[in-house]
């Protein structure tokens, strides 16, 4: 009989997914400061993912939006992960593996920025996008896990958790993307003081 994992043994693997990303900090700064300039410019953020990835780059792009702490003006954000029927459509007309990809040919311009969401880095919706990005002008960040796949290559700046289990990287995906918010927030407090 398969005995139950415990709590403590999963708070333990998301500490140690934790710890790796502390050893990236100068990484994680770079990425909040190129969303926030990017952001703060006038420019777009456009975020992509699947699965529970999608979700993180929902969350990204609401907090950018709508709002992460305090009020302040709306920032240019999007999900390309949000959009059903533009999902549904591009799926049935080119294929799954297009579904960002094609919103990205049609909604990025140089100086927006793309921050891909992936546990592994090798979906091909993911590089497809990161290839849609580079042909479009677009700055590219990927948060990846494990080795970080082929969308590792790909990315401008790729910042990979090093963990295999993809709710744990997916943790460690989300204290960036809080980092960010945090960046942008304060900048944006800054300018308008």
């Amino acid at each position: 009989m398969n005995q139950q994992p415990s709590f403590q043994a999963q708070i333990d693997a998301s500490l140690r997914a934790l710890a790796d990303m502390a050893g990236q900090a100068a990484l994680v700064e770079e990425i909040a400061a190129r969303v926030c300039d990017a952001v703060t410019h006038g420019h777009l953020l456009l975020t992509c993912g699947n699965g529970g990835s999608a979700t993180d780059a929902q969350h990204l792009a609401e907090e950018l939006i709508g709002r992460y702490r305090g009020n302040r003006r709306a920032l240019p954000a999007v999900s390309l992960a949000a959009d059903v029927s533009a999902l549904t459509c591009i799926a049935n007309d080119f294929g799954y593996d297009a579904v960002f990809a094609r919103q990205l040919e049609g909604l990025g311009k140089p100086g927006d920025v793309l921050v891909c969401f992936s546990t592994s880095g090798n979906s091909p919706n993911i590089t497809a996008a990161l290839r849609a990005a580079r042909a479009a002008g677009v700055f590219s960040i990927a948060l990846l896990g494990k080795d970080g796949g082929a969308a590792r290559a790909l990315a401008d700046l790729p910042l990979v958790v090093q963990a295999s289990d993809s709710a744990r990287i997916q943790e460690a995906h989300l204290q960036v993307l809080h980092y960010i918010c945090e960046v942008v927030e304060q900048a944006v407090a800054r300018e308008a003081a």
